[in-house]
């Protein structure tokens, strides 16, 4: 009996700090319409304000206190709302998830960057004061929290409801013009929403930190239990969303105080979170359909054949002149490269084309490793079953919660990534007991590539014909398709498509992309372990992804090297790591409302050098003989590319569609439903 109270009591005050969390998380969603990612690494971020304070500085606990929930919070939510998530609710969800993404990791960073790694404590609230209840001892920190929970949930909910401010959060959300009208202010009213929620994830920070320590990873964890409570309370119901976090408490307690200490249930122990978040989202309504004006956004042209080929046939031959001469370890980081370009490649389908947003790229790269390794083929039909595995997992993703799109969709693979991390791939039965694998490299047609530079050299060879066949999607009516469902589901709802059983198609092809980097991945290193396949790396590959352009392949060539080059530059210089995340996460941010990034301004100046010395490069091509005895060759045919294309910028830009930068100092040329 006095186990399962001690259970219990734990239990209650876990759920009081969710409960916290997640009303902060709530409040900000209602007012705003920004589910904010990054709300459980503010928190971290803030205990570690705290500790410095408390600790290091010297401060009165209750001066640190007031200066973090009344200053220091309050200060930074302010400032998020102001210069970084201004304008959010209005965007496309997939926008508002790379940028609170962008938060998360920069917070990260900075923390790493500020406090680097050591071990540090909080002492709890009136450390040694407790109570007896029915022969069990509570502490007076652990009553303190339970209290804070209820006035947190109380407060808000008469602030929301009985109060003239809460009025204008409301109405903000709901009709932001008419609130002006009124005299109200919608900016002041998102920035007050914003810090309010930001107080409160530091508060549930602290009142954690002395229990679970001041560990990045686990404070930011913190924000699967939030995110479970909230979507319960369907982000808007404070009194079910502080039911839901008790709940979840409550469950994750008596999980670990009463599930077997081996076998796979004990692994459940650390996945309570995410398999609750995952059945409340799977329970959720069905999604309505967004409507509202066809809008484009601004998009990289498609190359022509002729350029695609070409580029392809360079990049190829520069890999092969690379792995003559490079070293071993050289060759893994270009090898590694290309495993992330390749997964690049399957979030510019999915993403780029699709505007869905995955949080599990990297779990399905693991998951190709994993069959790859298992089904112990290494040769094509290794890879090709290896590809086909993830699709199939990507497929079992997508198909519980095939009602549902935009942020429920994220956050269920955001779910299952934390699920198959903490669960499968730490099990006996994954990776083995040493939590790792060994891999052969695979064989074509009977030819064993063996030497490293070989092996690189076939995934660049696998990266461009991926490549190419996304250009052929894209250009084709599939890829007008998948354009047209990204604009205006409502207007393709209306023509008749199906448009859920499409979404659990793309999912799937996607999934089965990065499966296929995956079995390529283990083939190079030759051993792989489940360390490599951490859920996180999806954060960061989806922040490197919008910043070098995640609507093109060049875009996903450049992401590629970029994340390969993240973990040499943090070794070679580890003074500045955490800074590394930080720049990524601000180029994320500033380049989130256009996914083209980076490769959109090579575009532009290949094209300010090929308008100003094109044509003297054109005539200097020699002219060759072509198939059929006709005269003609290179020239002729580089020639009569330019002229078509320079027609195609005229004909767009006669109509208003293309070529001249447009108002915001885009580039103008739009893509609409259905519309290229």
């Amino acid at each position: 009996m006095s186990s399962f109270l001690a259970f219990t009591v734990f239990g209650l005050v876990s759920g009081a700090a969710y409960a916290i969390a997640a009303s902060g998380l709530v409040l900000t969603y209602s007012t705003t319409r920004v589910f904010n990612i990054a709300h459980g690494a503010l928190g971290m971020l803030l205990s570690f304000v705290f500790w410095d304070f408390s600790v290091r500085q010297g401060m009165p606990t209750p001066l640190a206190l007031a200066l973090v929930l009344l200053v220091v919070a309050p200060a930074i939510g302010w400032f998020l709302q102001r210069f970084v998530a201004r304008g959010l609710g209005d965007a496309p969800v997939s926008v508002s998830l790379v940028v609170t993404v962008a938060i998360l990791v920069a917070t990260l960073g900075l923390a790493q960057q500020v406090w680097p790694p050591e071990a540090r404590s909080v002492q709890p609230f009136f450390a040694g004061t407790s109570y007896e209840i029915f022969g069990f001892f509570i502490t007076a920190h652990q009553v303190l929290t339970i209290v804070l929970s209820l006035v947190v949930a109380i407060g808000l909910y008469a602030l929301l409801n009985r109060t003239r401010i809460g009025t204008a959060m409301r109405a903000s959300v709901d009709n932001p013009e008419l609130l002006k009208l009124f005299g109200g202010q919608p900016e002041r009213v998102a920035a007050l929403s914003w810090a309010i929620g930001t107080s409160l994830a530091a508060l549930a920070g602290v009142l954690l930190v002395s229990t679970i320590g001041l560990d990045y990873y686990a404070l930011l964890l913190l924000v699967i239990n939030a995110f479970a409570a909230a979507i319960l309370g369907r982000l808007k119901n404070l009194p079910l969303t502080f039911v839901g976090a008790m709940s979840l408490g409550l469950i994750t307690s008596y999980a670990s105080g009463y599930l077997p200490t081996e076998g796979l249930l004990n692994s459940v122990r650390n996945v309570v979170p995410a398999l609750f978040l995952f059945a409340v989202i799977v329970a959720m309504p069905q999604a309505q359909l967004r409507i509202g004006q066809v809008k484009g956004i601004v998009s990289a042209p498609l190359p022509s054949p002729f350029k695609a080929l070409g580029w392809s046939g360079a990049l190829l031959l520069g890999v092969m002149l690379l792995a003559s001469g490079m070293s071993e370890a050289n060759l893994l980081l270009v090898g590694t490269a290309a495993t992330y370009a390749i997964v690049m490649l399957s979030m510019v389908l999915l993403t780029g084309y699709g505007g869905h947003v995955s949080l599990a790229q990297i779990t399905f790269v693991g998951v190709g490793a994993l069959a790859y390794v298992k089904v112990d083929q290494p040769n094509l039909l290794g890879v090709l079953m290896a590809g086909l595995v993830a699709a199939g997992v990507g497929a079992l993703v997508a198909l519980p919660v095939i009602r549902l799109t935009g942020l429920y969709l994220a956050l269920a693979t955001l779910a299952f990534a934390v699920i198959m991390d903490k669960m499968i791939f730490q099990a006996d039965f994954a990776f083995g007991f040493n939590g790792s694998l060994n891999a052969e490299r695979l064989s074509i047609l009977t030819f064993q590539v063996e030497t490293t530079g070989a092996y690189v050299w076939v995934m660049a060879l696998f990266f461009v014909v991926m490549g190419l066949g996304l250009l052929v999607v894209r250009a084709g009516p599939l890829g007008r398709m998948l354009v047209a469902l990204r604009d205006s589901p409502a207007a393709c709802g209306t023509l008749g498509l199906d448009q859920r059983w499409f979404r659990v198609g793309l999912f799937a092809v996607s999934a089965g992309m990065a499966g296929v980097a995956g079995a390529l991945y283990a083939g190079l290193r030759g051993t792989v372990g489940a360390a490599e396949f951490q859920f996180f790396g999806s954060f960061t590959l989806l922040l490197l992804a919008v910043v070098f352009g995640v609507t093109s392949v060049t875009g996903a060539a450049l992401g590629g090297i970029g994340l390969m080059m993240l973990p040499v530059l943090q070794a070679d210089y580890p003074g500045i790591a955490g800074l590394f995340f930080v720049v990524i996460a601000v180029g994320a941010i500033l380049l989130a409302r256009d996914p083209n990034g980076l490769a959109n301004q090579l575009f532009r100046l290949g094209n300010m050098l090929d308008r100003r010395y094109g044509t003297r490069v054109r005539e200097r091509i020699p002219v060759l003989p072509v198939p059929g005895g006709s005269l003609g060759g290179m020239r002729e045919l580089a020639r009569a590319e330019h002229d078509a294309n320079a027609q195609a910028d005229h004909t767009l830009d006669t109509v208003g569609l293309g070529g001249a930068p447009g108002p915001d100092g885009t580039d103008g040329r739009k893509e609409t439903a259905g519309v290229q």
